[in-house]
């Protein structure tokens, strides 16, 4: 039996995956001008947040059976496949990556970080400690998207003295179910969006739903930026009743001069929640067990769309 063909996207990948696995013939492809062997490819792994080339080229790949993904989200690729190709992502990779930032989101909130860098750059030690900070202690912070990311955020919580809301889109123990949320959502102080870019989670985040959080309340955004509607977040923050903290927004990249950019009561960050030191291990991990699962004709994991192999 022929070795399987597999395209990467790390120039060094018995480096990368410590070791090949046996069974596989590996070239390297991350944008750019393709290898020689489009034709032959079984297994295919795009790069991490890889341009327009990098998944248009699926259709130059007749023999292709499985693409594997660096992120979990599925959405921007399915579309492309032809029918029989196997989509896997990589739930479990970002875990760990995205559940630190929603933290680190919620305290340089609460405790004002911004500003502290402002006042350093500018060389001001404020005169009085008049303002007190939030405190992330005794606040109740809805986990919406429950998921492995989402039990992974919860671990990190549990030292802060918080409450925990879990919430996705179907009911199981411990887990509330969305159609709950007009009854929960008043009830936390932080909201925490990890949920997926899905028809139904499209603009889930509206004026409707805006209104029903609590004054003060905090909203964080790890998941994907067309699940908020801006326009009806930016009204909420010029008011200054809610505050909101962002990996993602709609649009994507954030154009200068867009309104979000100046928004008061608002902390951007442009989409860093799986880039971290963290990242590149478990990805590692993943593709050479799946690699190693598909060469040897064991099923795959994480598959999200397509038959399962």
């Amino acid at each position: 039996m022929a070795d399987v063909r597999a395209w990467l996207p790390w120039e060094n990948p018995d480096d990368f995956l410590g070791g090949v696995p046996k069974g596989c013939d590996v070239d390297f492809y991350a944008g750019g001008e393709p290898p020689a062997s489009p034709a032959e490819v079984e297994f295919y792994v795009p790069s991490y947040m890889g341009g327009g080339d990098v998944l248009d080229i699926v259709r130059e790949m007749p023999a292709l059976k499985v693409v594997q993904l660096q992120t979990a989200g599925f959405e921007h690729v399915q579309s492309r496949l032809a029918e029989g190709v196997t989509l896997c992502n990589a739930r479990g990779v970002h875990d760990a990556s995205t559940a630190e930032l929603a933290v680190g989101l919620i305290l340089a909130t609460y405790r004002r970080l911004p500003r502290a860098v402002r006042n350093q750059e500018r060389e001001i030690w404020p005169d009085s400690y008049d303002e007190v900070d939030d405190s992330l202690a005794d606040r109740t912070v809805m986990i919406l998207g429950y998921g492995a990311i989402g039990e992974a955020l919860e671990r990190r919580l549990s030292g802060f003295e918080c409450e925990v809301i879990r919430v996705a889109r179907r009911e199981r123990d411990g887990v509330h179910p969305i159609s709950e949320l007009p009854e929960l959502l008043p009830r936390a102080d932080v909201v925490v969006l990890l949920t997926p870019a899905t028809a139904e989670t499209r603009g889930m985040v509206d004026a409707k739903f805006l209104s029903r959080m609590k004054d003060g309340a905090l909203l964080v955004n790890v998941a994907r930026g067309v699940v908020v509607d801006t326009d009806a977040l930016l009204t909420e923050l010029r008011t200054r009743r809610i505050s909101a903290a962002l990996d993602v927004t709609d649009p994507e990249p954030l154009p200068a001069g867009h309104p979000l950019w100046s928004a008061p009561n608002v902390l951007i960050n442009p989409h860093r929640g799986g880039a971290s030191t963290a990242f590149a291990p478990r990805v590692a991990r993943l593709v050479r067990a799946q690699l190693e699962r598909y060469a040897s004709g064991e099923p795959l994991i994480n598959v999200v769309a397509g038959p399962q192999r």
